[in-house]
């Protein structure tokens, strides 16, 4: 373990062997951090913080905090980072609002710079939040998701799979998976083509979706027949984008006129 002579480490925290602590990084009592991570100068690691392996915290970035919520008794609660995330500079994670509860960031997520993660947010796997980004309380991103710079994501609001959130939108209902939304409000504005190309979607899913989108929101239909025939389509991904839209309980984002 290589701990900087000031950083300030608890000695009842959990720190594996292999971690590596910069300068005047803090890190509170009850942490654990698993092995290869590495923790950035000024960087503070507070009570209830989980981090797990390989990660890399970069400089001033506070992970645990105490939640923005009025409601806040003060009661335990945590924060969890997976495995292989990286967390820019000065990003913000705060712990669950609720007692035992839990905000959770999955594997392998970049959160960039001025990033904030706020009380029990979920989010998934290989999941990208650009710098400025603002998750409200309760959001949950799906897996693969990618939230350009300066988005606002309103609480309880649910960000789909391999979706993604243009820069500086506004988003205060669902986002489909699969599309792309943008503007204030944000509205759909398109099919995710690249972001599932380079998560390996297939051609013949893709195409899939894009008969999809047409369907829910280019077409002239009521929604109840757009998902009518989404369903008749039998493709799997197809089908989760019309579970989403009838599950979602906000409303999801609506398309953009022309």
């Amino acid at each position: 373990m290589a701990i900087h002579e000031t950083a300030i480490v608890s000695s009842e925290a959990q720190i594996h062997p292999t971690v590596t602590i910069g300068p005047f990084a803090i890190v509170e009592d009850d942490v654990e951090v698993s092995e290869g991570t590495r923790v950035a100068a000024h960087a503070v690691l507070k009570n209830g913080l989980r981090v797990g392996a390989r990660v890399a915290i970069h400089e001033g970035a506070v992970l645990g905090g105490t939640p923005q919520d009025l409601k806040f008794s003060g009661a335990a609660s945590r924060a969890i980072v997976g495995d292989d995330c990286v967390i820019r500079e000065f990003a913000t994670i705060h712990r669950s609002a609720m007692p035992g509860g839990e905000t959770r960031v999955g594997r392998s997520c970049f959160l960039m710079a001025y990033g904030h993660v706020a009380h029990d947010c979920v989010i998934g796997d290989s999941v990208i939040i650009a710098s400025y980004v603002a998750l409200a309380g309760h959001v949950e991103v799906g897996d693969g998701a990618f939230i350009s710079g300066g988005a606002a994501i309103h609480q309880h609001s649910k960000v789909g799979e391999l979706s993604m959130v243009g820069g500086g939108s506004k988003v205060n209902l669902d986002v489909p998976p699969f599309v792309i939304v943008d503007g204030v409000p944000a509205t759909a504005v398109g099919l995710n083509k690249v972001g599932l190309r380079r998560h390996g979607v297939s051609d013949e899913d893709i195409l899939a979706l894009k008969l999809a989108y047409r369907t829910l929101f280019r077409e002239k239909r009521a929604r109840l027949d757009a998902l009518e025939i989404i369903g008749a389509m039998k493709n799997a991904r197809a089908l989760r984008l019309a579970e989403f839209v009838t599950q979602s309980k906000r409303g999801v984002c609506r398309a953009r006129v022309r």
